[in-house]
């Protein structure tokens, strides 16, 4: 379930809802990528129209219309595995536009930033953990409230 301060400030910037179609495409969007349905996560991504969200500087994915609608998501997911090396459970939440990128780990609800260079090479070597220990923590860092 989302925060409080999440669920207000989407209401504040007046985020649309999803149709029920739409939630159901989302739902097997999130079911095909192995997210549970149950996770802040999901919630995240079942809570509004669109296809990123933009704060700090970056451009936050909502995975699911990246899933329905664009191969960028799948072209994403590939490079963190045969570039960046990352373990599979590892979603990408952008571009990785500027050398570094947020990405969401499916089994832990953890979110890591990376950067190329030696942020990298410390996470390949386990030198480094996840910054935030859940999607509710992140959000509320991303969107500042």
């Amino acid at each position: 379930m989302l925060s409080h301060k999440i669920t207000h400030l989407f209401e504040q910037r007046g985020y649309l809802p999803l149709t029920e179609e739409e939630k159901e495409n989302y739902t097997k969007a999130l079911i095909s990528l192995g997210i549970p349905l149950n996770s802040d996560f999901a919630a995240f991504n079942l809570s509004a129209i669109g296809p990123t969200f933009a704060e700090r500087g970056y451009e936050l994915y909502n995975v699911c219309w990246f899933k329905l609608y664009s191969e960028d998501l799948d072209y994403a997911i590939e490079n963190a595995s045969k570039i960046f090396l990352l373990p599979e459970e590892y979603l990408p939440l952008d571009s990785f536009e500027a050398e570094s990128g947020f990405f969401y780990n499916r089994n832990t609800g953890e979110v890591l930033l990376l950067q190329l260079g030696e942020m990298l090479s410390d996470f390949q070597n386990n030198k480094l953990n996840p910054q935030w220990k859940d999607f509710n923590t992140f959000l509320e860092w991303f969107f500042n409230v």
